[in-house]
């Protein structure tokens, strides 16, 4: 039996960080990004022969009052029904507090399994029984899987489920369990979804895997994303193929400068590593965040961000790749008199006492602390304010050294 297995569509989720492009054209494109990546999951299920689709949560995304989006998931899902492929849904923490999820009619072909207990659908035709429970609410804290039925003998055992398992870094430690739970479930194959990073949890003689989310929405989810082809037969081992269904792809590029010496010398190596991205996203659309690092004799000229940003900026568009960011992380050869930084970091501020820099900081924190919580610019968080310190001494000292050079 042939199983295509997918999670976290996030239909018509607004993709983060759209503001920052100016054209409009690849603002657009990537809006639709997740509508043409559902479109590309439905042929796959299709030419693969696929006996069945499972979805394991968070089809749409959200409170999202938009009912053209439910409209949009039933029409693709009539197109499976037309080639004779059934789909078992659960519904995961977003699907939850949707409205279109409630509201929307599906074809018969598809079977959403209940929230309130774990239910068991069987198609004796296929020999397949699908196991699985949907969330009612979207925090669902108890373990699940504890309660999912015993195996139906004769068939072929899917389990179905939207989990955090035993965690998974940013993501919210939903429908907790352990691989081991998992396994005892003693079904052929456990199709798991809320986690968006692709990763197998059990790989022995019962295989409990994430495929990730289906398109990846904002510029912390990189890399090919899609859904897992599975071959599974009563009894014996699962086996998984990836195959990359994304129609937008974010990349981020890391560029050693270690021992360039020129800030072209520099670009070169970006120009480089872009041209290495643009095959390997294998004609996609791709969106790339370019950083600099390394011990460099042009990082002063690195420093100048908006003249950087623009010269890599140029060499993107010539590949037609859309740039989400440029961003230099690289220090100068330590050249300078170590008295020289001390006095440097002195002058700018003792980073064992934030009393005065906060001060600094207060009207950016009034106006965008809400914002800014939790991220990588916490104002709230003493280490961010000691890395901006950092930061600012290490700027310094590179142009100084580059201008000494």
């Amino acid at each position: 039996m042939r199983i295509v297995h997918a999670a976290d569509v996030h239909l018509d989720s607004p993709l983060r960080g759209l503001s920052r492009f100016a054209d409009d054209e690849t603002a657009h494109g990537l809006r639709r990004a997740s509508r043409r990546a559902l479109e590309n999951l439905v042929h796959l299920a299709v030419s693969e022969g696929a006996q069945a689709l499972v979805l394991a949560g968070d089809v749409y995304d959200g409170d999202w009052p938009d009912y053209a989006t439910g409209r949009f998931f039933a029409q693709q899902m009539d197109v499976l029904h037309q080639n004779r492929v059934k789909v078992y849904v659960v519904a995961g923490n977003h699907d939850a507090q949707s409205v279109v999820t409630k509201a929307v009619r599906l074809p018969d072909n598809v079977t959403v399994m209940a929230t309130d207990k774990a239910q068991t659908a069987i198609d004796d035709d296929l020999g397949l029984a699908v196991h699985g429970q949907g969330f009612a609410q979207r925090a669902v804290t108890e373990n699940l899987v504890l309660a999912y039925p015993e195996r139906v003998r004769g068939l072929v055992n899917v389990g179905l489920l939207h989990t955090a398992v035993d965690g998974a870094e940013g993501h919210a430690t939903y429908a907790p369990c352990t691989p081991r739970d998992l396994a005892q479930c003693d079904y052929d194959y456990f199709a798991l979804g809320h986690v968006h990073q692709r990763r197998v949890v059990n790989d022995g003689q019962r295989v409990a895997a994430f495929p990730g989310n289906l398109q990846g929405r904002h510029a912390g989810e990189t890399g090919a994303k899609g859904a897992l082809v599975v071959d599974v037969e009563h009894d014996e081992r699962a086996r998984t193929r990836f195959v990359p269904l994304d129609v937008a792809r974010w990349e981020h590029l890391s560029v050693d400068a270690s021992g360039l010496r020129t800030f072209d010398e520099v670009l070169d190596a970006v120009d480089s590593a872009l041209d290495d991205a643009r095959a390997s996203a294998d004609g996609r659309r791709l969106v790339a965040r370019v950083t600099v690092t390394g011990s460099t004799r042009a990082a002063g000229a690195l420093g100048r961000r908006e003249h950087f940003h623009e010269q890599v900026l140029a060499l993107a568009q010539r590949k037609h790749i859309t740039l989400e960011k440029a961003r230099s992380r690289a220090l100068a050869p330590q050249e300078v008199n170590p008295a020289d930084r001390e006095l440097l970091e002195a002058i700018l501020g003792n980073r064992a006492d934030f009393a005065e820099l906060a001060e600094v900081v207060r009207p950016l924190q009034r106006d965008f602390g809400r914002h800014l919580r939790g991220t990588e610019l916490d104002l709230d968080d003493d280490a961010v304010l000691e890395r901006v310190v950092g930061a600012a001494v290490d700027g310094l000292v590179a142009r100084l050294s580059a201008e000494e050079g």
